[in-house]
């Protein structure tokens, strides 16, 4: 059976005339990166989840985008990071919220699932958690970049809570979908967060169902404003619009991201891969960072609308 893997690096205000030539090839390789690191798993015949925990652990590490390395700023001055997986064959999840010292949100979220009876831990003490399990940690120095600072600098002056997309330097929130050679489905995605957000809010990323979600039929991953993709439990939604209405894949994610999500308030994008492994992104946007790998196929990356 062939194999699928999409991922993405947030949606938003992203713009063609905005974009330097040098900036968008160091973009289009970090996603191709990312790519390589989750397609290689499903190649040698890996499962799904773990192929959208590397995908997301590349993306993570990579500085230019909104989670791990590189995520965005509270108003408090802090670093809070959420994760979360799901494994759309046995439905167990695992995640993490308003995490400090984790170098990768996403290990710590499948630990959560694997080691623990729960589904999501929060703050110092989803840190102590992960130090525990000899998971790798970093100090604040690694997560901090200096144009993520400069975009809470504008927030700050403006008195505006904003997806990073929306200021200087536009990156965001990472997520990888995969379907693998024995059908099983898997989702994953992990987030910095909003620019100049309240410390201790937590978004759509790390709650299953609402950022995050995989069944039998879908994977989903979410990126965006997350209190409006809470409201209306985006990402099992999609599911549920193909289970009980019939909805393609395709289709489903186009009602999600471009009328049901901004209906509630917000904007944003997501991706889906189905059983059959046919891939899904939409986005309500001028730009979401974005990337499919097909067995036998070239890795198509993409950025604008």
């Amino acid at each position: 059976m062939s194999t699928t893997l999409v991922i993405h690096g947030g949606a938003g205000t992203i713009r063609r005339e905005e974009m330097s030539a040098a900036r968008e090839a160091e973009h289009q390789a970090a996603l191709e990166a990312a790519l390589a690191a989750g397609g290689v798993v499903l190649a040698q015949g890996g499962s799904a989840l773990d192929a959208v925990e590397q995908a997301v652990r590349a993306l993570e590490d990579c500085p230019l985008f909104n989670a791990g390395r590189g995520a965005t700023f509270t108003a408090a001055g802090t670093i809070e990071m959420d994760a979360a997986l799901m494994d759309g064959a046995t439905l167990q999840a695992g995640a993490v919220a308003a995490v400090q010292r984790i170098r990768n949100p996403i290990a710590a979220a499948r630990a959560v699932m694997e080691r623990t009876p729960h589904v999501l831990l929060i703050g110092p003490a989803a840190d102590d958690f992960a130090e525990a399990e000899g998971l790798a940690l970093a100090p604040p120095e690694y997560f901090r970049t200096e144009h993520r600072w400069q975009q809470l600098q504008a927030a700050l002056a403006t008195r505006r809570v904003a997806l990073d997309h929306d200021l200087p330097a536009r990156m965001g929130t990472v997520g990888a979908v995969a379907r693998d050679r024995d059908g099983r489905l898997a989702a994953a995605t992990s987030t910095g967060g909003m620019t100049n957000k309240r410390a201790g809010r937590v978004g759509d990323s790390p709650l299953i169902g609402a950022g995050t979600w995989a069944d039998a039929t879908v994977a989903v991953s979410c990126t965006g404003v997350g209190e409006a993709f809470i409201r209306c439990a985006a990402a099992h939604e999609l599911s549920a619009l193909m289970r009980h209405r019939g909805f393609p894949v395709r289709q489903a994610a186009a009602e999600v991201a471009e009328i049901l999500v901004p209906a509630n308030g917000g904007s944003g994008g997501l991706i889906a891969v189905d059983a059959a492994g046919e891939p899904a992104i939409a986005f309500g946007t001028a730009g979401m960072y974005r990337g499919v790998l097909r067995a036998g196929a070239a890795p198509e990356t993409g950025i604008y609308a």
